[in-house]
């Protein structure tokens, strides 16, 4: 091999070992790829054509499977979680068995006249809401999003304020930034500061916290990087920002993915990705067995980098 050559490491070589569970507290759900908007960053490349949707038996199963796992937290996504017809059932059912419940939405969606007692069905159930505000300016988040969604999204903002949420403490409502394109997040921490300060200042909305997510190499926004030849780059700069100290913090490592066909992932991008979990655990929800799944071997590959670059990504935000 000549010295240009260059051998890219793979996940777990970087990590120095193959990566498994240390413990199942959530089980992550995407209950259907349907939404409202078609995002230009969505790795589910979710969107009003979309049909996939979980069934209730498959639901069921997913809080059997709770039960048994011992987890202590219900995640709800989609696609716009709002557009299954179930999720009302689904948030109840979690609740009665005193699982906390997360829901990811995407604000809009919630200014709908259909779904406007949405708002207070979440609070009177406590659900976590975590919605997606990927900036505070206009321009920024309709590039990503579509015209018109930042006053949607401030909009919604508002009435979820009516209801206590991002006030007061049981009743959490954190917003989620990504870029806009190939750049990593900056520091959590201070671009929470001006999120509180441009949202107060301009319109009087409050939140609890901010998660900062990288853009992860797959979906729209990988196909947007390959059509401008930028996809390897793209790669290549999540893999020099490679930081060991993000990967016991792992999201993968704490929670389990249950897709709408039931099938089980490691994690929402290995989901769409086709990456079930490891073949030594069981595939399907209905099929759950504890000791198989908090043994399995977690499945990695390129995409991964996204979640270790920097100060790290998440679905609750930055890992260190």
């Amino acid at each position: 091999m000549s010295n240009t050559q260059h051998v890219r490491a793979s996940f777990d070589e970087a990590c120095g070992r193959y990566l498994r569970p240390r413990s199942i507290d959530t089980i992550q759900v995407n209950i259907g790829a349907a939404c409202n908007l078609a995002c230009r960053h969505c790795h589910v490349q979710s969107s009003p054509r979309r049909t996939e949707s979980m069934s209730w038996e498959t639901m069921q199963s997913v809080l059997d499977a709770a039960t048994k796992l011992k987890a202590r937290c219900l995640d709800i996504t989609g696609g716009a979680p709002e557009l299954h017809p179930g999720l009302r059932g689904l948030v109840a059912e979690a609740r009665a068995r005193r699982l906390r419940v997360m829901l990811r939405t995407n604000l809009t969606i919630l200014l709908q006249p259909e779904h406007a007692d949405l708002p207070a069905f979440f609070a009177d159930n406590e659900v976590h809401l975590i919605a997606s505000l990927p900036c505070y300016s206009i321009k920024n988040v309709e590039v990503q999003r579509g015209a018109g969604v930042f006053g949607d999204s401030i909009d919604a903002l508002r009435v979820l304020n009516g209801y206590g949420y991002g006030k007061e403490a049981t009743l959490p409502l954190d917003l989620v930034y990504n870029p806009a394109g190939m750049s990593l997040p900056p520091p959590e921490a201070t671009l929470e500061q001006d999120y509180r300060r441009e949202l107060s200042t301009r319109f009087g909305v409050e939140f609890s916290h901010l998660y900062v997510m990288a853009n992860m190499p797959i979906g729209r926004f990988a196909r947007d990087l390959e059509r401008d030849g930028d996809l390897e780059s793209y790669i290549d700069k999540l893999r020099a920002g490679f930081n060991p100290a993000t990967v016991d913090a792992l999201m993968c490592r704490s929670q389990l993915h249950v897709g709408w066909d039931g099938q089980l992932s490691d994690c929402d991008f290995n989901f769409v990705l086709g990456l079930s979990v490891d073949r030594s655990a069981p595939q399907h929800i209905r099929d759950v067995n504890a000791l198989a799944l908090h043994e399995r071997r977690i499945r990695t590959g390129d995409h991964c980098f996204g979640c270790t670059a920097g100060q790290g990504s998440s679905c609750a935000g930055a890992l260190t």
